[in-house]
């Protein structure tokens, strides 16, 4: 079905519906945003993302040799309500894939987060699978001899230190350097409805960030390629020639459930949620819910004192989470598995954590400030500021952002 389907909407297309497409000039290079004809009410309606725009994109991709960026989320979904992995999909209609280009968790999404991931070959299509994670996480130009076009098609969740969106920086850095188009598929941003947290400063840069922007910048991953084209954040400037086919159906106030978990340890709507403001506890001695099937939703500790936090658990090996942090040991902590839906960065957890642990010396550990984007975030915590006084301090900042992003807003 989704075969027949997929071909009589390429053939269609042929004919030259491509000019519905409009186009937004930002200095010398294009981007093309290629979108459905505007609706009046697009709250309305099934969201339809990049990837089931079929119609849009597979002119582009004929006759020409095709590289891919995607993992498991990187889906079609078909007329009864299944998914097909967009490779496999491109690989009946006959498209040219010579390549796969993995990012981290790998093309399959199963390594752990910070596991190294390999080159190799795909074990259903036989595809080689080029590893964005590792000690190379930009393609060489000798990986992109031959690719007439890049298509990237994952799904983020928003936040700046999900390295998606470090692997978009170096894959458009690449195109740019090898005067290769770039295709991005766009898909909902799941926290695209606010904006919070430090901006980044640079001296801080690391793969878990990259850029000057808040820790959840609000974006899709077609508005983040346009603002890395349009602020000139690849390396001398240079900038990427960007197709964009723009979804269907979607604004940034519409909520959006994950089809599929982007992620071993995002694994469903609670946890992708909750992520932004939990995953600051990655860069200290408290666990957050690795090694427990409740990923991003509890967090705990050895340290943190059991007479003021009455949830425990013990964190154990398991898949997506090999060796998870205090394996083995009874942490005490919160379950927030049934909080309420959060709208901003939440910082109350972080600050009491601190307060109730018994082990503030070794609290924080340096990854603390690639996760932040700044040291100022620790200092205020450990001089004992609220979280309204410190959401305070980068009010400002956030203003000036919002005012750099609605730039590259394709949705509103």
């Amino acid at each position: 079905m989704i075969k027949r389907l997929l071909k009589s909407t390429f053939l269609f297309f042929l004919i030259g519906i491509l000019s519905c497409g409009n186009t937004n000039k930002q200095s010398e290079i294009q981007t093309e945003e290629v979108a459905v004809e505007k609706q009046e009410q697009p709250e309305i309606g099934e969201i339809i993302t990049g990837a089931n725009l079929t119609e849009k994109y597979l002119p582009l991709l004929k006759n020409k040799k095709v590289g891919i960026v995607g993992n498991q989320t990187s889906v079609i979904k078909t007329e009864n309500r299944k998914f097909t992995h967009l490779v496999d999909s491109l690989l009946q209609l006959e498209i040219n894939i010579k390549k796969v280009f993995a990012p981290e968790h790998g093309f399959r999404g199963t390594a752990d987060a910070g596991e190294v991931v390999k080159n190799g070959l795909d074990t259903k299509t036989g595809l080689p699978v080029i590893s964005l994670y590792g000690d190379q996480k930009k393609p060489s130009a000798e990986s992109l001899k031959n690719i007439d076009i890049m298509v990237f098609d994952i799904q983020d969740v928003g936040a700046r230190f999900y390295t998606y969106i470090s692997s978009l920086h170096y894959i458009m850095e690449a195109c740019a350097e090898n005067n290769i188009p770039l295709l991005i598929l766009d898909r909902p941003n799941p926290n695209g409805y606010y904006i919070d947290g430090p901006i980044l400063e640079l001296e801080n840069q690391s793969f878990v960030g990259m850029h000057p922007v808040p820790v959840v910048h609000g974006m899709t991953i077609g508005e983040y390629a346009k603002m890395i084209n349009g602020e000139k954040w690849l390396k001398n400037g240079i900038q990427c020639e960007l197709k964009i086919i723009v979804m269907s159906n979607y604004n940034h106030n519409r909520s959006y459930s994950l089809p599929i978990k982007p992620s071993p340890n995002l694994p469903n709507d609670r946890s992708i949620n909750l992520y932004p403001s939990l995953c600051f506890f990655e860069g200290t001695n408290v666990n957050a819910g690795r090694g427990t099937n409740d990923q991003f939703q509890v967090f705990g500790s050895p340290f943190l004192n059991k007479e003021y936090y009455s949830y425990s658990y013990t964190p154990e090996p398991m898949d997506g989470a090999k060796y998870p942090k205090h394996s083995g040991k009874i942490c005490y902590g919160e379950n927030l598995t049934n909080s309420d839906t959060l709208d901003q960065l939440n910082l109350e957890w972080l600050i009491k954590a601190y307060q109730n642990t018994s082990d503030k010396s070794e609290f924080f550990i340096p990854f603390f400030t690639n996760l932040a984007g700044t040291k100022k975030l620790q200092e205020k915590i450990e001089k004992g500021m609220s979280e309204k006084e410190i959401k305070a301090t980068w009010a400002s900042d956030l203003e000036k952002f919002k005012t750099i992003r609605s730039k590259y807003l394709i949705y509103q």
